[in-house]
Formats: structure tokens, C-alpha cells, sequence
């Protein structure tokens, strides 16, 4: 079992806009109960392949890792992230068998930053998920934006919300619910 755990732990990868190592970005491969996400932010320019559920629980480090890239990257405050989120993400990648990176628009959002985004907009809640790392905005390059808000909304596993001009589908683990 400690093998097992310090291949998946080896298998991370974590890269800065200035460190791209594009062979080890395929080797995060999730066999059978595995669970494996590829999230590229595009605000940071960061990238990870991980496997963060294996033998039946979810792995500390790559959950780590993952709410390092989804932290508020405003002021670069990192929260932890719902690992129920992190699930059905990975339930969306299998719907519409995807092994390529989900862009992340928006993943934690702190207070702060999310009192001064709904200063400037209507379409940002005042009490929004993100606050308690519980929803996220993506995109998939590639796949038309309609298909991916029909997988989302398919997992009934809580809210979706469809940004056709700003090019992002909003996920959270609330109730569900559309818009």
C-alpha cells in the first residue's frame, strides 16, 4: 500500500507559468476507483494533473495541491476546496469522456475579492459558493460550451449556471438548481 501511495504521490504535477514539464503531464492516468482531475488556471498560467481518490479516499496531497491552484488568485488566499466539487468534476470529464485539462476560470473566491466583484457586477451573487469553496467556474477548450452546461446539469449534483459571453459554466455542490 505504501508503494501505491508514493507512486500516486510522484505521479502529481505542479507546474508555474515558468516550469512546463509536458512528460509527466500524462502520468497521472486514473486506473479502475481512481479518480484523476487536469486543471489548468487560467489566471496564474498553473497546471496539475493529479489522482486526488484512490483505494477508497480521498489522497491529502493532491488535495492539497488542488486548492493551491484553485486559491483566490487576487491575493492568493487558499481555502480547501469541497471534495465533493473535486467528484463531480471528474463525474463531468467521464460524461463527456474527457482527458484533457479543464480551464478554471474561478475556483475559491475570498470574501474580500467577492464583495469587490459584485460591486462591479450583477452577475456575481453577494453570498456566493465560491466564498465557502464550494463551486467553480470552467471551461473545456474544444468542446462547445452548450454540451458541457448539458453534461453539468445532467449530474444533478448541484447548481449550474450558463456565462455564454463571458465563455464559462458555473458548478457548485448546492442545491440544484439553473440559470
Amino acid at each position: 500500500m505504501m508503494q501505491r501511495r508514493a507512486f500516486l504521490k510522484s505521479s502529481l504535477l505542479l507546474a508555474t507559468p515558468t516550469l512546463s514539464i509536458p512528460a509527466l503531464a500524462k502520468t497521472a492516468q486514473a486506473a479502475p476507483g481512481e479518480r484523476t482531475l487536469r486543471l489548468y488556471n487560467t489566471h496564474t498560467g498553473e497546471k496539475l494533473s493529479t489522482t486526488f481518490w484512490a483505494e477508497g479516499a480521498f489522497i491529502p496531497d493532491a488535495m492539497k495541491d488542488i486548492n493551491k491552484v484553485l486559491r483566490d488568485h487576487r491575493n492568493n488566499k487558499v481555502a480547501e476546496m469541497d471534495p465533493e466539487l473535486m467528484l463531480l468534476l471528474s463525474q463531468l470529464n467521464g460524461k463527456l469522456d474527457n482527458n484533457k485539462e479543464l480551464h478554471i476560470i474561478s475556483g475559491y473566491r475570498s470574501p474580500e475579492s467577492n464583495a469587490k466583484l459584485h460591486a462591479n457586477s450583477n452577475g456575481v451573487a453577494k453570498h456566493s459558493l465560491h466564498m465557502e469553496a464550494k463551486a467553480i467556474d470552467i471551461r473545456l477548450p474544444g468542446q462547445d460550451l452548450r454540451m458541457l452546461r448539458k453534461a453539468a446539469m445532467s449530474l444533478k449534483g448541484g447548481g449550474v449556471g450558463y456565462y455564454a459571453d463571458s465563455q464559462f459554466v458555473h458548478m457548485d455542490t448546492g442545491r440544484v438548481r439553473y440559470w
